[in-house]
């Protein structure tokens, strides 16, 4: 019998990343919701047409929605085309979801889109991060953090 595997070992391909989202925001907490799609849009996916670096996640009327994503139209599909940039539902369960809603009506945070991928299962996930929007000198501190870092792996390798 296959043992069961571990995270790390899952196969994951990822489709749009939103790297801008951890130099402006400060992550609070991430978590894997599943969105709806058409079938041209999944195809599209697959070619690797989409962006996420300015979409956000909102909640309203008591659903998550995922708003200004950009999916590429797809070439062969003729008369189903879908909109490019309309608004696509998140799924996720009732109690997270209440979760999600007090802490961008209470806290001030936003819900950010981190990663888009395919899982291991062949569908479609969003990781969207609960995040409070960074001043401008807590990027400069994380710039300089980030190229210190840089600095101590050059010297350890050239120490080895």
């Amino acid at each position: 019998m296959a043992k069961p595997k571990t995270p790390e070992e899952k196969n994951y391909k990822v489709i749009a990343e939103n790297r801008r989202a951890r130099r402006e925001y400060a992550i609070e907490e991430d978590l894997e919701v599943g969105i709806v799609l058409e079938g041209s849009e999944v195809k599209s996916l697959r070619e690797g047409g989409s962006n996420i670096a300015e979409s956000y996640a909102t909640v309203d009327d008591g659903e998550l929605w995922l708003v200004n994503s950009y999916i590429a139209p797809y070439a062969q599909a003729k008369t189903w085309k879908h909109e490019e940039r309309r608004r696509r539902k998140l799924l996720v369960s009732r109690r997270e979801l209440s979760r999600l809603w007090n802490a961008t009506q209470r806290q001030g945070m936003t819900l950010v889109p981190l990663v888009m991928y395919f899982n291991h299962r062949g569908l479609v996930k969003l990781k969207i991060g609960v995040a409070k929007g960074k001043k401008l000198a807590d990027k400069r501190q994380t710039d300089a953090k980030r190229d210190w870092n840089r600095q101590k792996q050059r010297l350890l390798k050239q120490n080895l």
